[in-house]
């Protein structure tokens, strides 16, 4: 059985796909340890907000136009655009950093979270264009490859949902 797309590609150049194994109740990852955990409290849902346990984040939530909402909030596919985008550059950061590398100070993500519609109602599609500007292609390539089995987010999401990673 297959599960998720992942699409791994240059810029202008075609996709190089792989298929990976469907993730099954029995596959599942348990933590080895807790290192930190997260709190929010949403009221609301989609037309709500969300705060943090420590007020850093407190968010009105709407849905977009696009969906037929007013928009004029985020929602939670920005906030999830912005979560794997940053937690896959961490990801990076700390791969590089195994490898004796360093990523670019400049380096950039563009996440784009897609939501329509599956049989069962509702699924999301993440793609991320990951720039890192100076650094050799191929090692580029490598760092984002590796980057993707050990980033949480990319873990939480295999076998999921379809997730593109460009180098651009």
């Amino acid at each position: 059985m297959i599960g998720q797309i992942y699409h791994s590609s240059y810029a202008n150049q075609p996709n190089q796909t792989q298929e990976l194994p469907m993730t099954t109740s029995t596959q599942i990852q348990k933590l080895d340890k807790v290192l930190y955990t997260a709190h929010a409290h949403t009221i609301g849902g989609r037309e709500g907000r969300s705060v943090s346990d420590d007020g850093l984040l407190d968010v009105k939530l709407a849905p977009p136009k696009e969906l037929g909402g007013m928009g004029g909030a985020t929602n939670p596919e920005q906030l999830f655009a912005a979560g794997y985008s940053a937690c896959f550059m961490g990801a990076m950061k700390h791969v590089a950093g195994l490898k004796k590398i360093s990523v670019p100070a400049d380096a950039a993500i563009d996440a784009s979270i897609d939501i329509g519609p599956i049989p069962a109602g509702f699924g999301i599609a993440a793609r991320l264009a990951i720039s890192l500007p100076g650094m050799d292609r191929a090692v580029a390539q490598d760092l984002i490859d590796t980057a993707h089995q050990v980033c949480p987010y990319s873990n939480a999401t295999r076998g999921n949902i379809a997730v593109e990673l460009t180098l651009v």
